[in-house]
């Protein structure tokens, strides 16, 4: 049976550089997460489908708390 997985915004980075390090982190502590385009706050019109800007970074909603505090450095 599949089961579906409910993913929660973690944090938003300006670029991709920046979420893979932050998964990169995560993943060092056992966090699965993933990232994917945002146009969240960029003012842009074309925000999306560059493949440049934004990015959300999503956990599964049970990691949120472990993940924020490996993100905030606590």
């Amino acid at each position: 049976m599949n089961e579906r997985v409910e993913l929660v915004r973690l944090t938003i980075v300006p670029n991709e550089i920046e979420a893979e390090q932050i998964r990169s982190l995560l993943r060092f502590e056992g966090i699965e997460s993933m990232h994917r385009l945002t146009d969240f706050g960029s003012g842009s019109i074309d925000a999306g489908t560059s493949g440049v800007g934004a990015r959300e970074i999503l956990v599964k909603q049970e990691d949120l708390e472990a993940a924020r505090a490996i993100v905030e450095g606590g």
